[in-house]
């Protein structure tokens, strides 16, 4: 199976927490690399292919090269989901940013 990515993959861990606004549920945990179009997360629990998801992300100065930190406001959807890593209880879950915007 080939991938297709539209862009560059970094290596980000940040704490994160994820909503799902058709269950009104929250989901912690961090991400694992993050691109302008998508993002791989761990998180307490898995999501089902195809969820609604929000989350903010705020990006350290020392990673983006700024002054400040930036905080960023994600919409996307879950596109693939995988079982706990060994020696984790943290699910995969990749996720597709449909839209975000920079909140000030």
């Amino acid at each position: 199976m080939s991938e297709v990515r539209t862009g560059k993959r970094f290596e980000v861990h940040l704490p994160i927490k994820v909503h799902t606004p058709e269950s009104a549920e929250s989901h912690e945990g961090q991400t694992d690399n993050l691109s302008a179009a998508g993002v791989y997360l761990s998180l307490d629990s898995s999501l089902e292919v195809g969820s609604t998801v929000e989350f903010d992300i705020t990006m350290p100065a020392s990673v983006i090269g700024s002054e400040k930190d930036v905080r960023i406001h994600c919409n996307g959807r879950v596109v693939r989901t995988e079982g706990p890593k060994e020696g984790t209880k943290n699910s995969g879950v990749a996720c597709v940013i449909d839209r975000y915007e920079f909140i000030r």
